[in-house]
């Protein structure tokens, strides 16, 4: 179930999932204004002085558009791991940004949830296996995102089907679906699952609006499910990135989680299983138009016919 005062603002239920060195004010702002929920990591602004500059344009200039509905929401993904030396202090600039949607990654929500709460933030957190679903409903998370196998980035292991099922029967929270979604087929059929929203990164990565590379777009155009590998090097946690990425590196990991290893690490080629769904650079505008008219006709196969005619 999704927030009342979220109705009439989305074409579609879709995040526009953050991305280190991917996600920045553009890709928000077209995203938003384009009807799908627009968020970015608030560790991608150099320093939390850079992070409210980037608000306060995302703000404006989502203020000021000329829409036929109110913008979608903003949503900012937050580090909560206790090594994160910015956590409180980006926490603070979210909810003076403006923020409604706190995504809350690598770690327990549970010290973060009260004071966004208090600010009517709502709070989401990222989630791998059915203990972090339950640690994560018992910290008063508002939504869990299910990191299942084939996510862009920090990764599950889970099959999706069987993920969405399992924690569906023990949350009544929202639930966002990550991995492998890349068309409008994948938005209906994450719906009919049980869960809220999509969690579309890697479709955005090749948007004109992303902060990645021409390069890094290009792979990711190029590349198929096939060429995506799972690995501790970057950070220590298990992240699917481009396997030529990862072969023209030299540097090998000691397999331990090192935050500053995390976030230094902007060079990386992200990328899911959806790269076999990614096959062009649009701008959003344009790709959440195509989204639209591929979901509606997964949600309405046969097309506007009664009942009697379609059985």
């Amino acid at each position: 179930m999704l927030p009342a005062a979220w109705d009439g603002r989305l074409r579609l239920p879709v995040i526009a999932a953050p991305m280190t060195a991917v996600s920045g004010p553009d890709l928000v702002i077209a995203a938003c204004a384009s009807g799908v929920i627009g968020s970015f990591p608030t560790h991608n602004a150099p320093s939390v002085e850079v992070l409210e500059q980037w608000l306060g344009r995302i703000r404006t200039e989502l203020g000021s558009a000329d829409l036929d509905r109110v913008p979608a929401p903003v949503a900012a993904n937050l580090i909560v791991h206790r090594s994160n030396a910015r956590r409180d202090a980006d926490l603070e600039a979210c909810v003076r940004g403006g923020v409604e949607l706190v995504i809350a990654s690598v770690g327990s929500p549970k010290d973060v949830v009260a004071p966004l709460h208090d600010a009517g933030v709502l709070v989401y957190a990222d989630v791998a296996s059915l203990r972090h679903v339950d640690l994560a409903s018992a910290a008063g998370v508002d939504g869990l995102v299910l990191l299942t196998a084939g996510a862009g980035g920090q990764t599950g292991w889970a099959n999706p089907f069987a993920f969405v099922r399992a924690v569906r029967e023990r949350y009544d929270g929202t639930i966002v679906l990550a991995g492998g979604i890349s068309d409008g087929a994948g938005i209906a059929a994450t719906e009919v699952l049980g869960a809220d929203l999509a969690y579309l990164g890697t479709r955005f990565i090749a948007t004109q609006e992303s902060l990645a590379s021409p390069e890094y777009r290009a792979a990711v155009v190029a590349a198929t499910l096939d060429d995506i590998t799972t690995s501790r090097q970057v950070s220590g946690l298990e992240a699917n990135v481009l396997t030529s990425w990862l072969q023209s590196r030299e540097a090998a990991s000691d397999g331990a989680f090192a935050q500053d290893r995390l976030l230094a690490a902007r060079d990386v080629w992200a990328a899911g299983h959806s790269v076999s769904g990614t096959d062009d650079v649009p701008a959003v505008a344009d790709l959440v138009d195509r989204l639209e008219k591929d979901y509606q006709s997964a949600r309405h196969p046969l097309g506007d016919v009664t009942a009697s005619e379609r059985y």
